[in-house]
């Protein structure tokens, strides 16, 4: 006998209401699933998102979001997957701060920037040797501080349109080198000699001055050297003691154009005119100026002294620039070139009598 087949009519009703709770379930999330890969698609394809911004929720947070929404939105208004992030709008783009490398400064002009710097600071700072060097940097009678070094100092800020600063705690003409190479000052006015090693730390303008190289030699001792020889066959090979001011340009010229001397190195330039006043060294090194300067101060010591200018040996004074400021570095070059009055060995002279 056939076994018959169990009819399925009972179980109609049963069946049809799962599908339908099942469609209903299923739809919302097909929905959003549509909408995160047209999404994904739009990205693909190059298109631009209509709202730009941060997003605020993490990344891990994505499935989560996606399903709250599924769960919650009625099945006939799914919402896209992009509307569960919250956006926060795009910040503005700040203004450019350069404009073809120049930096527009508070009353619009478009400057370099070493020399914006400056401008907005309102002020140029100047590094100049703690030691007064009369007629170049000095307190005069009235205690008005004054110098030929001053005035360039003070024109080139009034150049600029800014107040001018010293910075006056270096002790030696190398530790000026130091603040201006250290960034604590934009500029060295001070008798600075133009040297190779000076050169690899900072840059120089071209020279304001340039004066010769000159010794000043004790007559005993000297002539004890010499034993009769001429006195440029003594001085080309000479091989007696030589003072100088320590960790100055002079010390440096002092190995370089006489290498046979013994190079004494004082503290001051007093120093160093007691000792060879004293006989302790044969010869003091320096420029014309500051040897001139001690016979025009007091003509009796050519009695002990005698003094000769090597006029092959140049020493060129120039002002000091951070290697970085390329543009302010040819600002003073301008300047310098454009000044009237050239500095020479006389108008030196001449200011000490004013």
């Amino acid at each position: 006998m056939t076994q018959p087949t169990p009819s399925m009519s009972n179980n109609a009703p049963h069946l049809t209401g799962m599908h339908n709770a099942l469609r209903r379930l299923a739809l919302p999330t097909l929905l959003a699933l549509a909408g995160l890969c047209a999404g994904a698609s739009a990205l693909a394809a190059g298109e631009r998102p209509v709202v730009q911004g941060t997003l605020s929720a993490p990344a891990g947070a994505a499935a989560a979001t996606v399903a709250t929404a599924t769960a919650a939105a009625p099945a006939a208004t799914p919402a896209p997957a992009a509307a569960a992030f919250a956006v926060e709008p795009a910040a503005p783009t700040p203004p450019p701060a350069l404009v073809n490398g120049l930096v527009r400064v508070a009353d619009g002009r478009l400057l370099a920037p070493d020399i914006a710097r400056i401008v907005n600071r309102g002020e140029l700072v100047v590094a100049m040797l703690k030691v007064d060097t009369p007629p170049f940097f000095f307190f005069d009678d009235g205690g008005q501080w004054t110098g030929l070094e001053v005035g360039l100092a003070q024109s080139l800020a009034k150049e600029l349109g800014v107040k001018l600063r010293f910075n006056r705690e270096a002790g030696t003409f190398n530790a000026v080198v130091d603040l201006l190479a250290s960034g604590q000052a934009d500029l060295a006015i001070s008798k600075l000699s133009r040297t190779l090693a000076r050169s690899q730390t900072i840059a120089f303008s071209d020279a304001y001055l340039t004066l010769n190289h000159s010794l000043i030699l004790n007559r005993v001792k000297f002539a004890q050297l010499a034993r009769g020889r001429p006195l440029p066959e003594v001085i080309r090979n000479f091989d007696g003691s030589i003072g100088v001011i320590a960790k100055s340009s002079f010390a440096d010229y002092a190995r370089a154009n006489f290498p046979h001397a013994k190079v004494q190195e004082f503290a001051t330039w007093n120093d160093v005119l007691v000792a060879v006043n004293k006989g302790e060294i044969v010869s003091a090194y320096r420029d014309e100026f500051e040897v001139k300067r001690v016979l025009k101060a007091d003509p009796t010591v050519s009695l002990v002294l005698r003094t000769v200018t090597l006029k092959d040996l140049e020493d060129t004074l120039g002002i000091g620039v951070a290697v970085t400021d390329t543009t302010l570095l040819a600002f003073v070059n301008q300047f310098l070139a454009q000044r009237a009055e050239k500095l020479d060995i006389q108008k030196v002279l001449q200011a000490l009598d004013r």
